[in-house]
């Protein structure tokens, strides 16, 4: 679930989304996200200051109060 709205989202706003891929790792308290964008799109995932990966890491923090389980999000360039 949280996977699909990650890539759904990163999608919309970046410059090449075919090259976006989200990976999940489980982990013993939760799931680590790495979202995989092209190097001139990661700042844009990052924006300005942060503010758009906080955003992100905001709203699924949402699912922490739900179940329980802890969410790590991070953003990785790839070569094209």
């Amino acid at each position: 679930m949280i996977q699909d709205f990650l890539t759904a989202y990163v999608k919309k706003i970046v410059e090449k989304p075919e090259v976006i891929s989200v990976q999940e790792t489980k982990t013993e308290d939760g799931y680590d996200f790495v979202i995989f964008a092209a190097n001139c799109d990661v700042g844009r995932i990052i924006g300005k200051e942060g503010k758009m990966i906080s955003s992100i890491k905001a709203f699924i923090s949402g699912c922490k109060a739900k179940n329980g389980l802890n969410y790590r999000v991070s953003a990785k360039a790839i070569d094209e």
